[in-house]
């Protein structure tokens, strides 16, 4: 009676889980050509075999290509919120197979499924998955029928192909495991479970958009990991306004995040670190370009950032004269950004007056009174 249910193009989709089972590893089978049928040679690696493998499978619910990459993405997200699974497809610690099959528009009939394998991306599920759906419409067309089977996923040829027939059910090669018995989950075991859970990704993000007033998406991206929400409410914790540290988590920061592979906490400016910087921009010490300029520096190589800022004078101009000698010292030194600025093209000459060091708009006005004559 299990499910799970997710939001998706703004509308909720709900799919039950049948069951969740224990199996072995036996081990992963390659082909040369990366297809059994023409392969000269094939080969398995054994390196998983023996492993506890825990197989989850789902009800023929899903309606689209997309529907089944995003049931898969919460899938991985709630198993790595609750520490079961690192969620690597690469290495095959998180992999699926999809069962697909079409019917005429209208009918509750299942059609005939065809089991899909060698997917280890969610772009692949969704590709085959696609693949597979117009295959099969266009073999029905031709007035062709469709056999129960195993396809594999071929990334090269963007194709699925056939690997063996399964006509009775027989075929699958289950069988329980003689020497264990059965076990049997109380509801009290299962409610005992199920107050140890963390706060999954779905309720914490909505959390974090009531209390927090963050939007939605951002509250999405905060949450996709446990680490990345943790993060988010460290910032806050410690005194970052709510909206000021989404912003920059998830644009600035999780964009280094990508580029070097290295996540926030595990940075040179770590979650402490991050929390300084933007206090200083909160306080009106230094702008966002200033911050931003010495954000992938401190990323990567650490720093203090409050020092960093004394020590090279970047902190904001907020003293009035002081604000005014600068404007007028760019204006005496620099005729030719007088002109474009008097022309239109302002950016050169507001760069020249303070290096980016105060308020863009406060300085464009004191420009405007000094060249209005």
């Amino acid at each position: 009676n299990g499910h799970l249910e997710f939001s998706l193009d703004g509308r909720r989709v709900r799919c039950g889980i049948t069951r969740v089972h224990l199996e072995e590893d036996t081990g992963t089978l390659h082909h040369a050509g990366d297809v059994l049928q023409s392969a000269t040679s094939s080969l398995v690696d054994y390196n998983r075999s023996g492993v506890p493998l825990m197989e989850i499978v789902g009800e023929p619910d899903l309606r689209s290509a997309e529907e089944a990459r995003e049931y898969l993405v919460r899938l991985r997200q709630i198993l790595m919120y609750i520490g079961v699974n690192d969620g690597n497809l690469e290495e095959g610690s998180f992999r699926c197979d999809a069962n697909v099959s079409v019917r005429p528009r209208g009918s509750d009939t299942l059609g005939v499924k065809v089991e899909i394998k060698n997917m280890n991306s969610f772009r692949a599920v969704q590709r085959a998955v696609e693949y597979e759906i117009t295959r099969q419409i266009t073999v029905l067309g031709a007035g062709e029928t469709l056999h129960q089977e195993t396809r594999g996923w071929v990334e090269a040829r963007a194709a699925t192909v056939s690997q063996r027939s399964k006509e009775h059910a027989h075929d699958y090669r289950y069988f329980p495991e003689p020497d264990l018995a059965p076990m049997v989950l109380s509801v009290e075991m299962v409610e005992e479970v199920r107050h140890t859970l963390p706060e999954l990704p779905e309720a914490r993000a909505a959390r974090l958009v009531a209390e927090h007033g963050i939007g939605a998406d951002d509250a999405g991206v905060l949450t996709a990991t446990r680490e990345e929400a943790d993060s988010f409410e460290r910032l806050v914790a410690a005194g970052v306004p709510a909206r000021l540290a989404a912003n920059w988590q998830v644009n600035a920061v999780n964009g280094l995040s990508n580029a070097h592979h290295v996540p926030l906490w595990e940075s040179g400016l770590g979650i402490d670190g991050l929390a300084a910087l933007l206090r200083l921009v909160d306080a009106g010490t230094v702008n966002q370009t200033t911050a931003k300029e010495l954000l992938e520096e401190l990323y990567l190589g650490g720093g203090d950032p409050g020092a960093i800022v004394r020590e090279r004078g970047l902190g904001q101009v907020s003293d009035a004269a002081e604000l005014a000698a600068l404007v007028d010292a760019a204006i005496e030194a620099n005729a030719k950004a007088v002109a474009d600025f008097q022309g239109g093209k302002e950016g050169a000459l507001q760069a020249e007056a303070t290096k980016g060091r105060a308020d863009a708009k406060l300085v464009n006005r004191l420009l405007r009174e000094r060249l209005s004559g």
